[in-house]
C-alpha cells in the first residue's frame, strides 16, 4: 500500500516536470507511505513519478519505487497487492526472457507483466491495485484501477498536462489546479452520499472508475476502456443444490482470506461481532501458530440507535483465541477527529462511520499491526441489509401493478402536484419519490446510501441551482449502470440489480473510500475478502431466491459459515457499523451542525439555510460535510466568488479539458 503520483505534459505545452514539483505533491501523502520515498523525472522533463512506500510485501530497498525494467523501457508507480504474484511470477520465469532485481516484489510483477502481454496482463492480476505505467518506447501513460474499486486513483488535465495521484490533495499542490465546486457532481452527491465516478465534488479533477485503465499519449490523446464487468465471468448456478453452493461460498472465501494474509509485516482483523467480521477472523485463524490480533470499537454508553456489539466481537474472538484489543469512543472524539476525517476525506462522503473506522484503524496501527482485514461487500452481495428487503417487496408491488403508458407520460407532473414542501413527512416525500419512479417506469431502488431524493433537493438547493437542476435526475447518474446491467445480466431480478448498483456505485465510492481514506490516514493497509473478484463472480452466479429465502437476509451465506461462527452471532438481528448522531444531534453536536450550516450558507451559494432545517435531524452529517469541505478546500482567504456565486480558487484559468473517448 503506497500513495502514487505522476504528471505527463503533452508536446504541445512548455510546460516542464521538475522534481521539487513532483516531491511537493508527493509528499502532501506521507501518511500513505511512512518507509520511504522515490522520484523519477525523465530527461526530457516531460514525466514525473513520485511514490510513498508503506512497505509490506517484499521490505528490501530493491523493491522502492518508481521501478524500471532491465531495460528501462517501462516505469511503475503501484499503490496495492497483487496477492497472486508468486505464482504469475513463476509463470513469467518459466517463459523466460526477464531479468529479475527483487526477491518476491509485486511491483517488479506488474513490469514485467506489462512487458509480456502489454495492457492484458491486467487480466491476470487478482488483488486491489492503482497502477501507472509508462512506456518510453511508445511513450504512453497507462493509468489502471482494480475492478472493484478497493483503490482510488484521481486524475486532472489542465494547462497541458494530465496530473494525477492517489489522493486529490495532492493534485491540489499544482498552482494551476482549479479549485471550484463540481455543481452536477454535488446534485448526484446528494443522492448517493458520494459522487459518482467520473465525477468528483472538484470540478476538473475525476476519479478513474473501477475496471477501468486509460491511455494517454505524449500528444495529450486519452482512451479509456472498461476491462472487466462482472456478468462477463459469471457461471449460473441455477442446477446447483443449496448444500453445493454454500460449499463453494465457504471454499472460495477461505481462498480469498489465505491471500489477504499474504504479509512481510503483522496483519489482523477489524471485528464487529457481527457475520462478515467473524467469518474473517475465524477463517484467518485456520493454520496460525501465532493467535489472530482483533480490533473493535464501542462507545460511553449504550445509546438507543447504536446498542453496543462489544459483548459480541469479544464472544467471537474467545472463539478464536484472538489477541483482541477494544476502544470505548465519546462525543468529543468526534469533535478531537472531525478536522483530520475531513483533510483526509479530500471530498465529502457523508457516512459518519469514517469516525470509529478511523480511529479503529490507530487502535490497529498503534498496536503494532500495519495491515488489517475488514468486512466490506458481503451485504451487497448477499442481500445484508433489512431496507433491501422492503425495496424487495416494493418492487415486487410495483410489477403487480404497471401503469398505462398514457398515465406514465403524464406521471411526472401529477405526482410533483401533490407533494408538499419541506415540512411534509419524510415518508410521505418518499412515498411520492416511489411513485414518480413507478410512473416512469424505473427500478425502485436507486442504492443502498440514498440520502435526499430529487424533490427534496428543491427544498434544500440555493434559488440558483434549483433552477440550474430543475430538470435534473439523479437517475441520470445510474443510467450507464442499468443499461449494461440490462445487456449484461443473466438473472435481471430485482435483488441482482441491487448487487449490481452497489458494486458499481456505493461499495467504490463511498464504502471503500470511507475505509482506505480513514486507515491510510494512519498508514494502515485495508484488505476486503470479500470483494476478491473471483468471489464477487461466484456470488454473482448465484439465483436471487437463494441468497435471501423468506425474507431471511443473507440466507445462503448464513448456510455457509454456520458451525464456522456461533449460531447466535449468526441468527441476531442485522446490526450495521454506526454512529450515535441521532443522540448526540440534541447536544454539542446539534448545535456546532447547525451554526456551521448557517455559515456555510452565508458564505456559498448552494443551499438555503432554510431548506436545510428539516434534513438536519436525519441527515445533517451529509450536509455538514458539505460545508466542512468548502470550508477547507474551497473557502479560504485564497478563494474569491465569481459573478456567478461560484467560488474559484484565484490562479490562471484552466485549459479546456481534453475530450475522452468512451
Amino acid at each position: 500500500m503506497c500513495g502514487i503520483v505522476g504528471v505527463l505534459s503533452f508536446t504541445n505545452s512548455s510546460f516542464r516536470v521538475t522534481e521539487p514539483y513532483v516531491i511537493r505533491m508527493r509528499d502532501v501523502m506521507s501518511h500513505r507511505g511512512p518507509d520511504g520515498a522515490g522520484v523519477f523525472i525523465s530527461d526530457d522533463g516531460r514525466l514525473g513519478l513520485g511514490h510513498r512506500r508503506l512497505a509490506i510485501i517484499d521490505l528490501s530497498e530493491n523493491a522502492t519505487q518508481p521501478m524500471t525494467n532491465e531495460d528501462g523501457t517501462l516505469w511503475v508507480v503501484f499503490n496495492g497487492e497483487i496477492y497472486n504474484h508468486a505464482e504469475i511470477r513463476a509463470e513469467l520465469e518459466k517463459l523466460g526472457g526477464h531479468r529479475w532485481r527483487t526477491d518476491h516484489s509485486d511491483t517488479e510483477v506488474i513490469l514485467h507483466a506489462f512487458d509480456e502481454w502489454g495492457i492484458d496482463c491486467v487480466h491476470k492480476f487478482r488483488g486491489m491495485f492503482a497502477i501507472a505505467l509508462w512506456d518510453t518506447k511508445k511513450r504512453q501513460l497507462w493509468l489502471i484501477r482494480d475492478r472493484i474499486g478497493v483503490k482510488p486513483l484521481y486524475y486532472s488535465i489542465h494547462h497541458g498536462r494530465i496530473v494525477f495521484a492517489s489522493e486529490i490533495k495532492a493534485l491540489l499542490e499544482d498552482d494551476e489546479q482549479q479549485r471550484s465546486v463540481n455543481e452536477e457532481a454535488l446534485y448526484y452527491y446528494l443522492s448517493f452520499n458520494a459522487a459518482p465516478a467520473p465525477h468528483t465534488l472538484f470540478s476538473g479533477i475525476h476519479k478513474l472508475p473501477p475496471s477501468t485503465w486509460i491511455r494517454v499519449n505524449e500528444h495529450g490523446d486519452v482512451q479509456q476502456s472498461r476491462y472487466w464487468d462482472v456478468w462477463d465471468h459469471t457461471e449460473p448456478l441455477t442446477n446447483a443444490s443449496e448444500a453445493e453452493i454454500a460449499e463453494r461460498i465457504l471454499s472460495e472465501l477461505r481462498t480469498s482470506v489465505k491471500l489477504r494474509k499474504i504479509s512481510d509485516v503483522p496483519v489482523g482483523v477489524f471485528l464487529s461481532g457481527g457475520i462478515d467480521s467473524s467469518t474473517n477472523a475465524a477463517l484467518f485463524s485456520e493454520g496460525e501458530e501465532q493467535p489472530v490480533r482483533t480490533f473493535s470499537i464501542g462507545y460511553d454508553r449504550q445509546y438507543d440507535s447504536y446498542p453496543s456489539e462489544l459483548e459480541y466481537a469479544r464472544k467471537m474472538a474467545e472463539r478464536v483465541g484472538a489477541e483482541h484489543h477494544e476502544l470505548r469512543l465519546r462525543e468529543s472524539d468526534l469533535f478531537d477527529s472531525l478536522p483530520l476525517i475531513i483533510r483526509h476525506q479530500d471530498e465529502p462522503l457523508a457516512d459518519p462511520v469514517c469516525m470509529p473506522v478511523y480511529y479503529v484503524s490507530k487502535l490497529a496501527r498503534d498496536s503494532g499491526v500495519i495491515v488489517c482485514q475488514v468486512g466490506e461487500g458481503s451485504d451487497e452481495l448477499f442481500c445484508g441489509y433489512p431496507y433491501w428487503n422492503q425495496s424487495l417487496r416494493l418492487q415486487r408491488y410495483s410489477s403487480l401493478f404497471p401503469i398505462p403508458s398514457p398515465l406514465r407520460q403524464l406521471g411526472l407532473a401529477g405526482i410533483s402536484f401533490v407533494e408538499g414542501g419541506p415540512t411534509s413527512s419524510y415518508r410521505r416525500q418518499w412515498s411520492c419519490e416511489l411513485l414518480r419512479r413507478a410512473f416512469s417506469n424505473r427500478p425502485v431502488f436507486w442504492g443502498g446510501a440514498e440520502v435526499i431524493n430529487d424533490s427534496q433537493k428543491q427544498h434544500l438547493l440555493s434559488p440558483r441551482l434549483r433552477k440550474k437542476f430543475a430538470d435534473v435526475s439523479s437517475w441520470e447518474a445510474l443510467q450507464p449502470i442499468r443499461q449494461r446491467f440490462e445487456e449484461k445480466a443473466w438473472d435481471k431480478s430485482s435483488i441482482h440489480w441491487m448487487s449490481y448498483l452497489d458494486l458499481n456505485l456505493r461499495l467504490p465510492e463511498l464504502l471503500l473510500m470511507r475505509v482506505d481514506k480513514m486507515s491510510m490516514a494512519v498508514s494502515l493497509e485495508a484488505r476486503v475478502p470479500f470483494l476478491d473478484h473471483k468471489f464477487v463472480e461466484l456470488a454473482m452466479s448465484i439465483p436471487g431466491a437463494v441468497k435471501c429465502r423468506n425474507g431471511v437476509l443473507k440466507y445462503i451465506l448464513k448456510k455457509a459459515v454456520r458451525g464456522m461462527i456461533p449460531d447466535e452471532l449468526i441468527d441476531r438481528q442485522k446490526q450495521g457499523f454506526g454512529v450515535p448522531v441521532f443522540e448526540w444531534y440534541h447536544t454539542k453536536f446539534g448545535e456546532y451542525l447547525a451554526q456551521e450550516m448557517k455559515d456555510f450558507c452565508q458564505n456559498a451559494d448552494i443551499f438555503q439555510y432554510e431548506g436545510t432545517l428539516p434534513f438536519l435531524k436525519k441527515r445533517g452529517w451529509a450536509l455538514l460535510n458539505v460545508a466542512l469541505w468548502w470550508k477547507q478546500y474551497i473557502g479560504s482567504p485564497a478563494t474569491t466568488r465569481s459573478s456567478a456565486g461560484q467560488v474559484t480558487f484565484q490562479s490562471q484559468a484552466v485549459d479546456q479539458h481534453l475530450p475522452l473517448a468512451v
